[in-house]
C-alpha cells in the first residue's frame, strides 16, 4: 500500500476529513428555541458561572475509534435523532497518571467542548438567516490542544476553563485526541493495511479531524472558521507545529500559539521533549518489539493487536521511554510520539525550515523560568535530599557542584571549559544557580534563534515570551513558575481552579489572557491598557517578559549568547 503517490494520498485523506455524516439532515435547518444545528444533529448547552456564557460539553467530532477503527485514522461521527444534551464532558482517552483516577475514561473519547458568549439565537444568525454576529463571518476561534507528553491530557481539564476568554469576544474550543500506543503506535503491518502506508500519527489525525470539524460547524456557535487560533503547550505546542507543516491541515488555522516547546532545530534539548519526533522505521521497530510483549505469546497482527482490551494495550506504556535518542544528558523522551512519516509530518523541523514547507501563520512562542531543568532556589535543599527518579521527558536537574560537573562535561565535550568560564561554579549552591542561569539562557536563546530562521524562511509575524510567575499554593517554594504554570492565566481560569489566588493574580490572569484574546482576534498580542509587545526582531536578542512583570527583557548577554550559537552549531538538526 505504501506505492501510493502522495497527492493522491493527501487529496483521499483530506476528502476523508471533511466527509461529514451521510445520515445528518439538520445542519442550516431552523433549530427550536435554545438549540444549535451541527451537521450531527442538534444540541442544546447549559449556562456557564457566568450566565451570558453557553457551554457545550461532549460533541462527537469523530466516530469513536474502537474495534476496527482502533488503529485507524479518525472517522466521520455519527447523527443522533432530537436535541443531544451537551451539558457533560466526554470520557477522557484512556492514559496513565492522576487524570486517569479523576475522570471517567474511554477509548471512546473523540469530543470536543466549546464556550461562546453567541446566544443560540445569535448562533442561527451566524448561519445566515440574518447578519452574523460582531461584524462578517462571527468571532474569531481560540482552538486549545492540551499537553502531557503525548500520553496524558484531555479538554475537560478545568484549567483549560474557556468561560473568561469567550468573554473576550472568542470562541472557545478544546478536544480529545488519542494519546499513548492507542494514539502514536506504528508497526509494519499497521502500515501496510493503511491506505497511505503509514501507521502511527492517529492522535495528530484526531486533531485534524476537530480542526474540520470546527471548519464545518463553529458558525452555529458564532464562530468564524476563517479566523482559527490554533494553541497548545508542551506536546500541545508541538502539535502546533506538526499541524503548521502538515499538507493535511492546511488552511485550517491562520495562527498558532506554541507554549514551551519552540527551539532551534540543533539545540539537543529538543529531543528529550515530548516534541521529539521519530523516523518512521525507528517508530515501527519500536512498536513491533511493543506488540511483542503483548499477551502469553505476544502479539503482531493487526486483528490481534484490535482484539486487546484497551487496558492491555496501555500496560507497560508508562514506564517505557525512547533510550536510542542521544539527547547529551540522562533526558531521554516518551516512546510514543509523533512519527515523520512523509505524510501526515513530512518531515523534521529543521528541514520544514530550511524548504518554507511551514504554514506563513502568525506564531507566538515562549518558555518558561522554572521548566528544563531550571528550578526556583528554595527548591535546591530539598532536591539534594530526595532528588527525582527519571521520567520520560523530565530533564535533569543540577543542585550539586558534581552533578553540575559531570553533566557540564557530557554534554559539552570540547566547548565545557568555556561553559564553565563563562557559568562558574565553587560549591553546590553556586553550582544550582549557575545550572539555573545556563539551562534559562539556552531556552531563551534557543527560541531566539529559531525565531530568526522562522523570520528569515517563512517570514510570518512572530512574538515571543519568557513566562516568569510562580502560583501561589503549597507547590510554590518546589516548583517556582514551573512548566505549565502559566496556563490557568492564559485562560483566566482561577474561578474554575481552587488555589489561593490573590488580587495580582488577577491582574496577571486578566493581562495574559487579554493579550491571548488579542491575538485570536487580531493577529497580535497588543491592545488598549496592555503594555506594548514588540514583534520579534531577529537583529535584536529581546523578549517579552509576561508574569512578573510585562516589558521586553534582554535574551542574554552577549557573551552566553554567543556561547550557545558556538555550541548548537555543533549539534545535528533535528
Amino acid at each position: 500500500m505504501g506505492s501510493h503517490h502522495p497527492l493522491l494520498v493527501l487529496a483521499a485523506a483530506a476528502a476523508c476529513a471533511l466527509a461529514g455524516p451521510a445520515a445528518a439532515q439538520t445542519h442550516g435547518a431552523a433549530a427550536p428555541e435554545g438549540a444549535v444545528s451541527t451537521e450531527s444533529g442538534l444540541l442544546k448547552g447549559v449556562a456557564g458561572r457566568d450566565p451570558a456564557i453557553t457551554v457545550y460539553r461532549g460533541i462527537p467530532f469523530a466516530a469513536p475509534p474502537v474495534g476496527a477503527l482502533r488503529f485507524r485514522p479518525p472517522q466521520p461521527a455519527a447523527a443522533w435523532q432530537g436535541v443531544r444534551s451537551a451539558e457533560r464532558f466526554g470520557a477522557i482517552c484512556p492514559q496513565f497518571g492522576a487524570a486517569a483516577e479523576r475522570f471517567p475514561m474511554d477509548e471512546d473519547c473523540l469530543t470536543l467542548n466549546i464556550w461562546t458568549a453567541a446566544p443560540p439565537g445569535e448562533t442561527a444568525a451566524a448561519l445566515g438567516e440574518t447578519a452574523a454576529p460582531q461584524g462578517e463571518g462571527g468571532r474569531p476561534v481560540f482552538v486549545w490542544i492540551y499537553g502531557g507528553g503525548f500520553a496524558e491530557g484531555h479538554g475537560s481539564d478545568p484549567t483549560f476553563d474557556g468561560e473568561a476568554l469567550a468573554a473576550k469576544g472568542v470562541v472557545v474550543v478544546t478536544f480529545n485526541y488519542r494519546l499513548g500506543p492507542l494514539g502514536f503506535l506504528a508497526t509494519p503491518e499497521l502500515s501496510a493495511e493503511a491506505e497511505n502506508g503509514r501507521s502511527g500519527n492517529y492522535g495528530i489525525l484526531d486533531q485534524i479531524a476537530a480542526l474540520h470539524w470546527v471548519q464545518r460547524n463553529i458558525a452555529a456557535f458564532g464562530g468564524d472558521p476563517a479566523k482559527v487560533t490554533i494553541a497548545g503547550q508542551s506536546a500541545g505546542a508541538g502539535s502546533v507545529q506538526f499541524l503548521a507543516m502538515s499538507p493535511l491541515a492546511k488552511g485550517l488555522f491562520r495562527a498558532g500559539i506554541a507554549q514551551s516547546q519552540v527551539r532551534d532545530p540543533r539545540d539537543p534539548e529538543l529531543r528529550y521533549l515530548a516534541t521529539s519526533w521519530r523516523p518512521r522505521a525507528a517508530a515501527e521497530a519500536a512498536g513491533t518489539a511493543f506488540a511483542a510483549d503483548k499477551g502469553a505469546k505476544g502479539v503482531r497482527s493487526p486483528e490481534q493487536l484490535r482484539a486487546l482490551p484497551w487496558r492491555d494495550v496501555l500496560r507497560g506504556s508508562e514506564r517505557v521511554s525512547d533510550t536510542t535518542v542521544d539527547t547529551g544528558s540522562t533526558a531521554k523522551p516518551p516512546l510514543f510520539r509523533p512519527v515523520v512519516d512523509g505524510v501526515v509530518i513530512p518531515t523534521g523541523f529543521a528541514d520544514a525550515l530550511a524548504a518554507k514547507a511551514y504554514a506563513p501563520i502568525t506564531v507566538v512562542a515562549g518558555n518558561n523560568l522554572d521548566e528544563s531543568g531550571a528550578v526556583p532556589e528554595t527548591s535546591f535543599a530539598a532536591r539534594r535530599a530526595d532528588p527525582p527518579g527519571p521520567r520520560a521527558g523530565l530533564p535533569p536537574t543540577n543542585v550539586t557542584l558534581d552533578g553540575y560537573r559531570s553533566w557540564a562535561a557530557a554534554k559539552f565535550g570540547d566547548l565545557a571549559e568555556d561553559f564553565l568560564r563563562l557559568y562558574p561554579a565553587a560549591d553546590d549552591d553556586t553550582a544550582a544557580r549557575a545550572s539555573n542561569q545556563a539551562m534559562r539562557d539556552n531556552a531563551r536563546v534557543s527560541t531566539w534563534l529559531w525565531g530568526r530562521a522562522w523570520s528569515q524562511q517563512i517570514g510570518a509575524p512572530l512574538y515571543t515570551y519568557y513566562w516568569t510567575h510562580a502560583r501561589p499554593g503549597p507547590t510554590r517554594d518546589m516548583r517556582g513558575a514551573f512548566h505549565g504554570s502559566e496556563l490557568n492565566y492564559v485562560f483566566d481560569s482561577l474561578d474554575a481552579v481552587e488555589n489561593d489566588w490573590t488580587q495580582e493574580d488577577r491582574r496577571i490572569a486578566d493581562a495574559m489572557s487579554t493579550y491571548w484574546a488579542n491575538i485570536t482576534k487580531h493577529g497580535n498580542p497588543n491592545g488598549a491598557g496592555l503594555p506594548g509587545w514588540p514583534a520579534f526582531d531577529p537583529d535584536r536578542p529581546l523578549v517579552m517578559e509576561v508574569g512578573d512583570a510585562f516589558a521586553p527583557m534582554a535574551v542574554a548577554e552577549p557573551a552566553q549568547i554567543a556561547f550557545w550559537q558556538r555550541y548548537l552549531a555543533t549539534q545535528d538538526a533535528w
